[in-house]
């Protein structure tokens, strides 16, 4: 049996899914920013902050009182204003305990409450006790002073301050950290001391700028006294836009040639940078660092001890790169983003967060005067129901005692009011002797006074912001201590690179005929006596250290470099040159240099053209290198000779007919790239046919000897003999005597 069944239901809204969802997330939104994770100009706390301390105040916990159980405070702040989570309730107070993780704290805790090296480690609140801290009255001190706006808790059955009437601007001071939806703020901590001379700067100097409030506020001020290192002008820029970041490091002393870090910075783990700095140690990334130690204790929180591997460590290109590559330096994020006075969230510079909340301060201190004002002048009005009894006391007796309704008989006798009428029946017997109305008519006078000059505040703007000014330094004063934070300007950390964190060891780079390259350990090698691939034989040489560049020179003219610490060892025999870079098609490697930067170079041609490069501008990052040397047709490349000292050595040339040219090496000119001067003069018949060419070249210092090798004979030409062959750079050179005309390598002694 089937049946249709339809229900109509009267009464029932229906809205599109689209516009429902869209309301209950935007509902959900100002939530989360207004009513949980953004704090308010006003006092700078979130509602769980603000209801934490308002539930120790009511339980009387202030900064004299004695220690509670922070599950007791935690019952009170969930039962009665903040239906939430105990944990995140009491991690909320343990934030606001912790002298590492506030600047200012607003509550003393007493039992574990975590350390900062693991701010996470406090124990339960059923163990832990607590109260407020001194500081804590610059939020609590006017609290019934008719300052703030009260609202009702979520069942209604109790008030709750909406604001709590801040007598300092608290947003700045301890800052704030949180998530919204869409947005998120991070307001660093201050100084108590610079923050209330800005607010006194703007209150006499509205116009003032952001600028001009930095010459007080010099940068925020962390619980720990790590550097500041951001630079001065970057800072004023973070104040200027209410977005940016700081830049902290940890400070270092130097101990028997050991480094030991003192202090770290904000919110960063001992433990943790230990960890990193020995990853980096088992990953020989550090092979300068020998040891590692925390000798942390409770006279020294922190105390991190680096051992150098040597006395010859440059302890500050160490500490840079810690600095670079570990939390010793830490960037922390700024966004000065708070809900305003008109609880809009926003992010604001520095002169507008200051500004609003000077707008606030001032309402409060008027809202306390008049509520001072009205509590005077009901006194007043009392007094003067008192004063017109004592004056017809008698009378007033006799009413008491007669009359059935004695409030309305005086009311009607005597022409008071309703609350006169009651403190004149609320009087005992003893308060009605002749000196109460001496007592009477001196408080009289004394209230007078202060409401005449109470109500003169209040007429005057400037009194009001002068009483604001006078609050703010007696409060600086009293709250107020000296920068924990350094500012310093320092250089910007710098990682070592791959060569300068290798072991800097004499090395020997040897080149074969095929492209094949190694790198054996110390200069004592002979690299002709090394074992090649079948086939291939000694090409070329050069002797440096580890953590030096090898720059290769191929028969284009092209030159290409690589680190001398990653090449093959040469107990192997080596690996391909090719594999490391992108040589043009038939080119084959003639030689190598290596050498520090300012190390020169004679690079010369065998048609008899040269110049002198230093090894920094050869050096490239590009595989396919970088050109360097002109080649005229059919000529070819010479190998490379270092130069010690250009000033004085001479420059050598043979050859191959046997004919040497000796001329000052400094009339060759520095060049970085090109084809360079003539050295010695070659026939051009004798280039074209090749018939003559330059067979090598040498750097020959002051004093040394120069021998001239012609196949199994030599021949070693002294100072006094070279000065036959100084003929000038250019000029054709002399003949070597006979059995030499057909040199092929010239060879330095006694250099």
């Amino acid at each position: 049996m089937q049946s249709d069944m339809s229900f109509e239901f009267e009464e029932v809204e229906r809205r599109p899914l689209k516009e429902f969802a869209e309301k209950a997330y935007l509902d959900y939104s100002m939530y989360v920013i207004l009513d949980r994770a953004l704090p308010h100009v006003g006092d700078g706390l979130k509602p769980v902050q603000r209801r934490i301390i308002y539930a120790m105040s009511e339980l009387g916990l202030s900064g004299g009182a004695k220690f509670k159980k922070s599950a007791r405070t935690v019952g009170d702040v969930l039962g009665k204003f903040h239906p939430h989570g105990e944990s995140a309730c009491y991690e909320a107070m343990v934030l606001l305990a912790q002298p590492f993780a506030s600047r200012y704290p607003l509550i003393d805790g007493q039992g574990n409450w975590g350390t900062a090296d693991d701010p996470k480690s406090f124990a339960a609140m059923r163990y832990t006790e607590a109260r407020l801290t001194r500081f804590a009255e610059i939020l609590l001190r006017e609290l019934r002073a008719g300052t703030a706006d009260w609202t009702s808790n979520f069942d209604g059955t109790l008030d709750e301050p909406v604001l709590l009437p801040a007598r300092l601007p608290h947003v700045l001071l301890n800052g704030a950290a949180g998530i919204a939806v869409g947005m998120a703020t991070d307001v660093p901590p201050h100084n108590v001391r610079e923050i209330a001379a800005a607010c006194v700067r703007l209150l006499e100097e509205p116009d003032a700028s952001v600028a001009d409030l930095c010459e007080h506020v010099r940068g925020p001020d962390f619980p720990t006294e790590a550097e500041i290192v951001t630079p001065r002008e970057d800072l004023v820029a973070m104040y200027e836009s209410g977005s940016g970041s700081v830049r902290m490091r940890a400070r270092f002393e130097r101990e028997d040639g050991a480094i030991v870090v003192t202090v770290l910075p904000y919110q960063v783990s001992g433990s943790k940078v230990l960890e990193q700095i020995a990853q980096q140690m088992l990953a020989k990334k550090l092979p300068m660092v020998e040891d590692l130690r925390d000798e942390s204790d409770h006279e020294n929180p922190t105390r991190l001890v680096i051992v150098p591997r040597s006395n010859r460590v440059d302890v500050d290109r160490l500490m840079s790169h810690l600095f670079a590559t570990t939390d010793l330096e830490r960037t922390y994020r700024v966004n000065m983003t708070v809900v305003g006075l008109d609880d809009c969230p926003r992010q604001s510079d520095l002169k507008a967060i200051l500004g609003e909340w000077l707008k606030f301060r001032i309402t409060t201190v008027r809202r306390r005067i008049e509520h001072r004002l009205d509590h005077v002048n009901d006194r007043l009005h009392v007094l003067d129901g008192l004063l017109a009894a004592f004056l017809n006391i008698d009378e007033v007796i006799a009413i008491i005692r007669e009359e059935e309704h004695p409030r309305q008989a005086l009311i009607s006798r005597f022409g008071l009011t309703d609350v006169q009428a009651e403190a004149i029946l609320n009087l005992r017997l003893r308060n009605l002797a002749r000196l109460e109305e001496v007592k009477i008519r001196a408080e009289q006078s004394e209230l007078a006074a202060e409401s005449s000059a109470l109500e003169r505040i209040l007429e005057s703007k400037r009194r009001i912001a002068g009483l604001v000014r006078e609050e703010l330094v007696e409060d600086a004063e009293r709250y107020g201590d000296e920068r924990r934070s350094p500012l310093v300007e320092r250089d910007a950390a710098q990682a070592l690179g791959d060569t300068d964190l290798a072991p800097v060891e004499p090395i020997t780079v040897v080149l074969s005929e095929r492209g094949w390259v190694r790198a054996a350990k110390g200069h004592e090698i002979e690299p002709r006596s090394l074992s090649y691939r079948s086939g291939d034989a000694y090409r070329a040489m050069a002797r440096g250290r580890s953590n030096q560049l090898a720059v290769f020179l191929d028969s284009t003219g092209r030159v290409y470099c690589v680190p001398s610490h990653t090449l093959a060892s040469a107990r192997s025999q080596g690996e391909p040159l090719a594999g490391r870079i992108n040589p043009p098609d038939g080119a084959t490697f003639e030689s190598v240099m290596i050498g520090p930067a300012d190390q020169l170079y004679v690079v010369a041609t065998d048609a008899g053209y040269g110049f002198m490069v230093r090894l920094e501008d050869l050096w490239s990052r590009n595989r396919a290198g970088k050109s360097c040397v002109s080649l005229g047709s059919g000529s070819k490349l010479l190998v490379p000779r270092p130069v010690c000292d250009p000033t004085d050595a001479q420059l050598a040339a043979v050859s191959s007919a046997g004919r040497l040219l000796v001329h000052p090496l400094a009339e060759l000119p520095h060049l970085a790239r090109g084809k360079g001067v003539k050295i010695i003069r070659i026939p051009k018949a004798g280039v074209r046919a090749r018939e003559e060419f330059v067979v090598d070249i040498e750097v020959v210092p002051p004093r040394a000897s120069l021998t001239v090798h012609a196949g199994k004979r030599h021949i070693t030409l002294k100072p006094s003999d070279l000065a036959h062959y100084a003929l000038g750079r250019g000029r054709t050179g002399k003949m070597l005597p006979r059995g030499f005309q057909r040199a092929d390598r010239l060879e330095i002694h006694g250099a």
